[in-house]
């Protein structure tokens, strides 16, 4: 993200009090390609802004071709050209204001 603005959270959501915005995932689509598909956990999403926000940061990954957000769960899963490394995705939810917790089990 270019623009960044400390805003109070009491609850941890990026929205209101209640951690609502808006319901659904957040998917960005880049290209459809054979390639590899990771499930991660996030700590901290509660709702569609989060997920945006998640799946803008990951999805400027070099390689990845989609991303699927889904607050409700806390999973992200994430399609690229080539298995990413696991630092890549660490930075790019750090940098949404999230915790990656790992790969989903």
């Amino acid at each position: 993200m270019t623009a960044e603005t400390e805003t109070p959270q009491s609850t941890g959501s990026c929205c209101t009090p209640t951690g609502s915005c808006h319901d659904g995932a957040a998917d960005v689509q880049i290209e459809q390609t054979d390639a590899v598909t990771t499930v991660y956990q996030v700590k901290g999403m509660t709702c569609g802004h989060c997920e945006g926000s998640i799946a803008e940061e990951i999805s400027g990954i070099a390689g990845v071709t989609s991303v699927a957000a889904v607050a409700a769960t806390g999973l992200v899963t994430v399609t690229s050209k080539a298995p990413l490394t696991e630092d890549a995705v660490r930075a790019a939810v750090d940098e949404a204001g999230y915790e990656l917790l790992g790969p989903a089990t």
